[in-house]
């Protein structure tokens, strides 16, 4: 299955009312099964430096079929996975806001949230990726 347009919008329009409801401005992204962007969204007012951010939170939460939170404490020095962060031209964020989207057991998606406290942008892609059928 394919993340479609209309799906992305879905899952876009529920994350952007779950910022607007918190007050916090948010970019929002949606990448397909390839980790290509679908849709994004900027919200007014939200940071211009999250803009890529979004983006790529989403494309790495869809590389490694995982929340991008979960990278965070094996991306430490002497952890595993020290200095992922780095690779795939600098595209691979380690800190929350990046939520696969699955049909069943199989990612077909990922959403990518920034602008906000990490906290906020898990809580948006959360509500975002809740909304993707």
């Amino acid at each position: 299955m394919a993340t479609t347009l209309a799906q992305a919008r879905t899952v876009i329009d529920a994350a952007e009312k779950k910022a607007a409801e918190i007050g916090q401005p948010m970019n929002i992204a949606v990448v397909d099964a390839g980790g290509n962007l679908v849709s994004h969204v900027r919200m007014d007012g939200a940071w211009i430096g999250s803009v890529d951010i979004s983006i790529n939170k989403a494309y790495t939460s869809r590389a490694f079929d995982l929340p991008t939170q979960d990278l965070a404490g094996n991306a430490q020095p002497g952890e595993q996975f020290y200095g992922i962060h780095a690779s795939n031209n600098g595209r691979i964020m380690i800190f929350a806001g990046g939520i696969p989207l699955k049909d069943g057991d199989q990612v077909v998606g990922a959403v990518g949230v920034s602008g906000g406290t990490g906290e906020q942008d898990q809580s948006v892609a959360e509500t975002g990726a809740a909304a993707f059928r």
